[in-house]
């Protein structure tokens, strides 16, 4: 693996998050833990110490990372001065610019869910718990040790939020809470139960036996959820006997103490439902939306270090952890003679299989009719869609299976897009396109899309990487199905307009479609409309016999 590639990252958040554990996650993956108190150190001087402990989470070998708060009274901040404090900072060699943009993309976040979660201009924001020194030191922390493992692009799970209700300082309210839901806004949540319970014994079911809450009241003001003492356990009690709820779980140990919406070693009140509690925290949630730029399923990288990192809860059945995979974006390489090639093709494979009228296919762009003796020069059809000499003539020479690259880019001219485009297609990407979209600050941009072979991932990211400037691409495994196609064509006026032919399962014709290519390069020689050119081109497929 090309060590100059850059570094792509998974986030694992399908036990939930909290900026704790992305922060031991990230130590566990190599960051060095000293460096991120330095930087922290620069920022809020003798007011932190991070401590790293190793622990055990369901079963689990996990990563602790705890803040020990130096300082008896530490200062509510406003989203303003955590920006001040930050831009501040630009400049000095102690704190990295990029750990500087990071943590402002992520403070800005939980500013903009808070803001509109009470009504309040971002800027006004209190963030009182966030603005705290142990979770100021959460975002930096995470965000510094992010940029020391040189990530430059990463995916997220799906979002284990939690479930029921937890009290706070602006009374008894349901999980998630506000700030999370709308940090959450489009990316992909689940309540909790990744799996369907297993039923093996009769006491686990959804009732107070199982002790899913968070072990820190929520008694701030305007932000609600630390990320200190989250429960992301699901106990399950192996017993036939129904467990009790006790009245106080104080004899309990510290890490186990806790349950559905018990604070301070009271009960779940009458009439308020039960449920896993909070998992995932609004600092966790920024810290995931801020960090990773695409919610998916795991894309194919050759991981080169994993990181779990271990919330305070700890019950059993279920680890409380976030897990991060480290590597760069998997390439195939040859191994030997005669095995797959990552290599693209430099030209258009020709295929020297008989098409339904065995036509000459002649070049579009002239108007010579003695370009048709040059032979079957494929130049008409794109390299994506040419049949493969060794399959038959109506099939489709696309498998069903293929990887998809994508990446985000704000910078780059628009006027080169179709020319990238076109790169992409002739090199034997499958498809190519183009999805406008918002990122950080609002700045407009895109994401373009490719779907090539296995095999051919290498080469096309290479290409898409030089064309547009991204210092990085992201990729997973697609499965399509898709209808076999043969080609033929018709010659209208003289012109020959190549033919699509798709079938369905059963082998009856559902579409006949000319290629537009053709029809435009016919209309340019005609000297009529390619609207008028279609509609005749259309007329002379329709009368194709097909069998």
């Amino acid at each position: 693996m090309d060590p100059a590639t850059p570094r792509t990252a998974y986030v694992d958040a399908t036990a939930g998050i909290a900026g704790d554990m992305l922060l031991a996650a990230l130590v566990d993956a190599g960051a060095d833990l000293a460096g991120v108190q330095r930087v922290l150190d620069a920022l809020v001087p003798d007011s932190v110490r991070f401590v790293r402990s190793d622990v055990d989470r369901g079963g689990q070998r996990a990563v602790k990372v705890d803040v020990e708060v130096l300082v008896d009274d530490p200062p509510h901040r406003t989203w303003a001065s955590i920006r001040d404090l930050l831009e501040q900072a630009r400049g000095r060699a102690e704190v990295p610019g990029r750990t500087i943009d990071l943590a402002l993309a992520v403070f800005g976040r939980l500013a903009d869910a808070e803001g509109a979660t009470h009504g309040v201009p971002a800027d006004e924001v209190h963030f009182h718990e966030v603005g705290a020194l142990d979770s100021l030191a959460d975002v930096i922390g995470a965000c510094e040790a992010w940029r020391q493992l040189g990530v430059e692009e990463a995916t997220g799970s799906v979002l284990a939020v939690g479930s029921g209700r937890i009290r706070a300082a602006h009374g008894d309210i349901p999980v998630p809470v506000p700030a999370v839901a709308r940090l959450a806004l489009g990316w992909p949540t689940v309540a909790g139960e990744i799996l369907p319970p297993r039923g093996h014994a009769p006491s686990h079911g959804h009732d107070l036996s199982h002790s899913h809450a968070d072990a820190h009241m929520h008694s701030h003001g305007e932000h609600h959820g630390a990320d200190r003492g989250q429960d992301h356990g699901h106990a399950h009690p192996h017993s036939d006997d129904p467990v009790p709820v006790p009245d106080s779980d104080a004899a309990l140990p510290a890490h186990a103490q806790g349950g559905p919406h018990e604070h301070g070693g009271r009960r779940v009140p009458s009439g308020v439902a039960p449920g896993i509690g909070e998992l995932a925290t609004p600092t966790g949630v920024a810290l995931l939306r801020g960090l990773a730029a695409t919610a998916g399923p795991q894309p194919m990288i050759a991981t080169e270090a994993l990181g779990v990192g271990a919330g305070t809860k700890d019950t059993p059945g279920r680890p409380n952890v976030v897990r991060v995979l480290v590597g760069r974006p998997f390439t195939a390489e040859p191994h030997a003679a005669g095995q797959l090639s990552a290599a693209l093709p430099t030209t258009a494979p020709r295929s020297t299989a008989p098409r339904a009228t065995d036509p000459a296919w002649a070049d579009p762009d002239s108007a010579d009719p003695a370009a048709s003796d040059l032979g079957p020069v494929p130049s008409t059809l794109a390299a994506n869609e040419l049949p493969a000499d060794d399959l038959p003539p109506d099939a489709h020479a696309t498998p069903a299976s293929a990887l998809q690259l994508e990446a985000n880019v704000d910078d780059l001219d628009p006027r080169l897009w179709p020319r990238v485009l076109e790169e992409l297609l002739d090199a034997g990407a499958l498809d190519a396109w183009l999805v406008p979209i918002s990122m950080k600050h609002g700045r407009p941009a895109v994401t373009i899309h490719a779907l090539v072979r296995e095999g051919s991932e290498g080469p096309a990211a290479s290409l898409l990487m030089d064309r547009t400037g991204t210092l990085g691409v992201r990729m997973h495994r697609v499965e399509r199905i898709i209808r076999t196609r043969e080609f033929t064509e018709v010659e209208v006026r003289g012109q020959r307009i190549a033919v699509k032919i798709a079938r369905g399962q059963d082998g009856a014709v559902v579409r006949r479609e000319p290629e537009f290519r053709d029809v435009a390069a016919a209309a340019r020689v005609l000297g009529i409309s390619e609207r008028t050119m279609l509609d005749l081109a259309k007329e002379a497929a329709s009368d194709l016999s097909t069998s």
